[in-house]
């Protein structure tokens, strides 16, 4: 009886470990954080793959005298990601929400994610190189 007890146990543990999934929390940038004139598409080719599951954070500071405001858009599709068009785009994040522990967004769908910065008009995405896509891969229990 306490084999059979020992093999459910085992074979519950297993159950549970298998569907267990290790995302990741990645820092935007790492220590460049959010700001402009980084290359955020290199910054994202570098640090590739990404996977279903893991957590996007977007650190920047509030806007004062010495620092201007960014945001976080995620763009409806390619075209709009090349042109920088915000036009039915989803804020992710304001132009306050990115101090502190700055916003997590999941890359839930095993789809592409275009990011861009939606100030100035555009500006900050086309001339100040802050933007990035990513398209996340199968969770396969990557640590």
């Amino acid at each position: 009886m306490a084999s059979k007890s020992v093999l459910l146990l085992l074979v519950v543990l297993f159950a549970s470990l298998s569907s267990l999934s290790f995302s990741e929390r990645i820092i935007v940038g790492d220590s460049n954080h959010w700001r402009f004139g980084f290359n955020y598409t290199d910054w994202a080719m570098k640090n590739a793959p990404f996977y279903q599951h893991d957590s996007l954070v977007f650190m920047y500071d509030p806007p004062n005298s010495t620092t201007p405001p960014h945001s976080v858009y995620l763009l409806k599709d390619l075209n709009s990601f090349l042109a920088c068009n915000l036009k039915g785009a989803k804020l992710v994040g304001s132009v306050v929400q990115g101090g502190g522990q700055g916003i997590e967004f999941v890359l839930k769908k095993r789809k592409p994610h275009y990011f861009a910065c939606g100030e100035h008009g555009g500006v900050h995405c086309n001339l100040g190189l802050m933007k990035f896509s990513v398209f996340p891969i199968k969770d396969s229990c990557h640590g």
